[in-house]
């Protein structure tokens, strides 16, 4: 399925009492104008997550009038401009299911069309009773529209799975992995408050303490704001993780330089030049970082920094 499908929009019936114990019944409901399920279905997860919006407002930057639909990038775009990381799911129901159990609605991509004809829907999943082989959505008018499970999966199979969901700043995504979260964050960093990113950030490290490139970006991100213990602890984390990490070598000796440790910033300015061998357009940097560090002398302890 391409990421340039269109969408218009349906309803369905309602059936069956609300079951707290299988459905999201807190999530906001927004029922759709003629063709614009896609407005309708973002701004259902958007403030589900806090984000003041309507459909109305949103119309402008998804709805696409000569095409009567809404494309999955400008729905991912517009997520972005309001402060919130558009995680896509893998293309799988237990993927889903998972994201159900964390309390995340779920925004999909269905062909509810028939006899060759496509026609594409937004709709956000808020529930899944599994006994009954049922799915709960907000869907077209409906605050909930009822989908037998094999239905479901037919229609969305169409879309290759297409879903997405929104958390608000920190937290994540029950499905996320750390590496393509991180992809996620970089995403969306320029739309997002510095409150915000922070706390994203804090979050992912909480959930993935040992993961080195979350250590390696918390620690640079620390290192530029100023706040060189919160940066030195995470550089010297990962390096605990991974020894030869040649990066976080060169940027923990320019740490120990700008507090005056002179033996350990060239201790690790050293390493990161013998390692720069294998990588050489580290090199220069290296080189340069070792050259500040080599024309440093030791400062005595009573000049009441600790360098050890």
């Amino acid at each position: 399925m391409s990421a340039l499908a269109l969408t218009a929009c349906v309803t369905g019936p309602e059936a069956l009492p609300e079951d707290p114990r299988h459905e999201l019944a807190g999530v906001a409901f927004f029922p759709q104008d003629t063709h614009q399920c896609g407005p309708a279905a973002l701004a259902t997860v958007l403030v589900t997550t806090g984000v003041d919006t309507t459909p109305e407002q949103l119309v402008p930057e998804v709805y696409i009038p000569a095409r009567r639909g809404s494309l999955q990038l400008e729905m991912l775009a517009a997520a972005r401009r309001h402060g919130r990381i558009p995680w896509l799911l893998p293309p799988e129901f237990t993927a889903l299911q998972a994201e159900l159990a964390a309390g995340n609605p779920v925004l999909v991509l269905q062909d509810l069309g028939a006899l060759g004809i496509r026609r594409w829907h937004y709709a956000v999943v808020i529930g899944h009773d599994p006994e009954r082989e049922v799915l709960v959505l907000r869907s077209g008018t409906q605050r909930r529209h009822l989908e037998g499970e094999r239905y479901f999966l037919r229609s969305w199979q169409a879309s290759d799975n297409w879903a997405i969901t929104l958390t608000p700043p920190g937290r994540i995504p029950a499905t996320a992995t750390a590496a393509a979260w991180v992809r996620a964050i970089a995403d969306s960093e320029r739309h997002l408050p510095a409150a915000d990113l922070d706390a994203t950030y804090a979050a992912a490290l909480r959930r993935w303490p040992d993961d080195p490139l979350l250590l390696f970006i918390s620690a640079n991100r620390e290192h530029a704001r100023g706040r060189t213990a919160a940066a030195e602890t995470s550089y010297r984390r990962l390096l605990a993780l991974q020894p030869d990490h040649l990066a976080a070598h060169n940027n923990l000796a320019n740490l120990l330089i700008d507090r005056g440790c002179a033996a350990e910033a060239q201790e690790h300015a050293r390493r990161a030049v013998e390692l720069a061998a294998q990588e050489p357009a580290l090199a220069s940097a290296a080189e340069e970082t070792a050259k500040r560090a080599g024309q440093m002398t030791a400062r005595p302890h009573s000049a009441g920094v600790r360098c050890d």
